[in-house]
């Protein structure tokens, strides 16, 4: 009698997250976009494409971080073709920076406007548009409303949405999928070599529909993000007379 009603449950919660969007990846299928541990956070193991993600960016350093983090899952998005649009009133990305990432420049089409309004108003006009691997919105504040726009506008397009808050005075809810902040975190110097290293991120998801959010700590090395380990502080001990 209890199996029977575990079992019923788990069909419940499966059917209720293909009704939400969620689906799992067919048999055989590769899943994922290659953040590892921290994609089992999310339904059915997968990060969701076709939804709009809300990055916070309360300090510049905020905001430089999240375009990092964007870029290296850009490029995972932009592999089976499509363009990316960004659109803000002051762009603040190095568009020659995304090739740490491996994406060109010029796959991405920067649209800059004069109020935030007009950033709303131009990427629900482009998360209806098919042929876009993903689209990027830097607004200062959002509606519930206005987010539930841009949602649907994804259910049919099935393209991915962005949403970088750069002003958290008024953090009002939204309908977004997940709500992420990314701050920077030290690169490791490589043994032998001068200079930055690799960059890295503390992601901390804060919001998840339907999943667990948690906090994790990744590195993009060698065109793909992998986990920060635990380094090993080398001590000497100095014997005195």
């Amino acid at each position: 009698m209890e199996s029977s009603k575990k079992d019923i449950i788990s069909k419940l919660q499966k059917d209720i997250l293909l009704w939400q969007g969620f689906t799992p990846p067919p048999t055989g299928e590769a899943k994922g976009i290659g953040l590892g541990e921290l994609e089992n956070a999310f339904p059915n193991g997968v990060f969701p494409t076709g939804a709009i993600h809300e990055m916070l960016c309360p300090t510049p350093e905020h905001t430089a971080a999240t375009g990092g983090l964007v870029g290296g899952l850009l490029s995972s998005l932009m592999k089976q073709g499509g363009a990316c649009i960004w659109i803000s009133t002051s762009r603040r990305l190095f568009p020659p920076a995304l090739k740490a990432f491996n994406v060109t420049p010029d796959r991405i089409i920067f649209i800059d406007v004069q109020r935030d309004r007009d950033v709303l108003w131009a990427m629900e006009e482009a998360l209806k548009c098919q042929g876009l691997a993903a689209v990027i919105g830097e607004v200062r504040e959002i509606s519930f409303a206005q987010s539930r726009r841009l949602q649907l506008a994804v259910e049919d397009s099935k393209v991915t949405g962005f949403l970088l808050r750069t002003d958290l005075k008024k953090l009002s809810s939204t309908i977004c999928v997940a709500r992420w902040q990314i701050s920077p975190l030290p690169s490791a110097a490589e043994p032998g070599l001068p200079g930055v290293s690799f960059p890295r991120w503390q992601v901390d998801l804060l919001r998840v529909r339907n999943g667990n959010p948690g906090s994790w700590q990744l590195e993009w090395i060698e065109g793909r993000f992998v986990p920060v380990m635990e380094e090993k502080e080398e001590r000497v001990f100095i014997q005195t007379a």
